[in-house]
């Protein structure tokens, strides 16, 4: 009897003493933070162009922060490129987006309002300019575009600055010497298509899906941009235009456009830009998913490949946001 009491009491001990384990578990889980939740809210990304690398890209990006801060609610919204992105973000308007460094430059040096609040977060991929004619095109040089009907670019495009720059170098002023078109990259190939345009410049990275789509349905060529016009507009625009270098498109960049041969032509650097405003958190948790998804949105995007962590650290001319250098920091061998 006395043996049996023993047992019945150790039981009814044993059951008292897990219920109690697990209500002080549940207290706890109460009580006591598990863990850095992430952050959370709600930012605005501006992008690009419809059918543009910025808003390829900006899609793709919208899907990673998705599934690596899901507390967080991206809006997207389309722009005229690098102007208008930097103009929106140093307002207020939005809290994220990419421009080209000569266009940051750019607002910088004008004084822009809210230019000394913008910050880098990672340098990414390089634009490449591309002057695209159809096959057979008298225009051989940037110089052959005097008299012709030339797309440069929506007003607050970082394609318009950069087309007006080289046009001035060669000599020609986009008010008087030809006809100046203000489309993007959204219009310009229907338009060359239908033979309202003789040419069109794009600043993107490479290869830039609508110039591929268009090199498909019609013959066309890239004209080249050589040394001696690069040096030009480094002597004519200024300390701003300090960024862009000599480059070389690839043989395969466009494969019926280029018919196997490489393109001297000009590039600049993107950039991610944000503000002091912006939270240390966000822009450490955005600035480590942009470099953590590059194979990804990569194979869709194919800019994206290019983006380095050993490069991406160098924002210039903007200074790298706290959040940004904590999320380097972390990653440093």
């Amino acid at each position: 009897m006395f043996q049996a009491m023993s047992r019945s009491s150790r039981r009814r001990a044993l059951q008292v003493s897990a219920a109690g384990l697990t209500l002080l578990g549940l207290l706890l889980w109460w009580l006591l933070p598990m863990g850095d939740p992430g952050p959370s809210g709600s930012v605005t990304f501006s992008t690009g162009l419809q059918n543009g690398v910025y808003q390829r890209y900006g899609v793709l990006l919208k899907e990673a922060l998705a599934r690596d801060m899901p507390a967080v609610d991206i809006d997207l919204r389309t722009s005229e490129g690098s102007q208008q992105n930097l103009a929106r973000v140093a307002a207020g308007e939005a809290d994220f987006t990419v421009a080209t460094a000569d266009a940051v430059a750019k607002y910088r040096q004008d004084g822009s309002p809210g230019a000394d609040r913008l910050r880098g977060c990672a340098r990414l991929y390089d634009d490449y300019v591309q002057l695209v004619v159809r096959k057979g095109s008298p225009v051989k040089e940037i110089g052959d575009l005097r008299g012709s009907s030339v797309g440069i670019g929506p007003e607050g495009s970082g394609v318009q600055l950069v087309a007006n720059r080289l046009l001035t170098a060669a000599g020609i002023d986009p008010a008087k010497d030809m006809e100046a078109v203000p489309a993007g990259i959204d219009k310009v190939p229907d338009l060359l298509a239908r033979g309202e345009l003789d040419a069109f410049f794009w600043s993107g990275g490479l290869p830039t899906g609508a110039i591929q789509k268009l090199s498909e349905r019609l013959p066309i060529q890239l004209v080249p941009l050589e040394a001696d016009l690069i040096d030009k507009v480094h002597a004519t625009s200024g300390s701003a235009t300090s960024h862009y270098r000599l480059a070389v498109m690839p043989p395969d960049a466009y494969v019926e456009a280029q018919s196997g041969l490489p393109v001297t032509t000009m590039a600049v650097p993107n950039l991610l830009v944000t503000t002091d405003r912006m939270d240390t958190a966000m822009v450490e948790g955005f600035t480590r998913t942009v470099i953590e998804s590059r194979d990804r949105i990569g194979k869709t995007v194919h800019p994206a490949q290019l983006v380095d962590l050993r490069t991406a650290v160098y924002t210039d001319p903007l200074a790298l946001h706290e959040g940004a250098r904590r999320y380097y920091a972390s990653v440093k061998p």
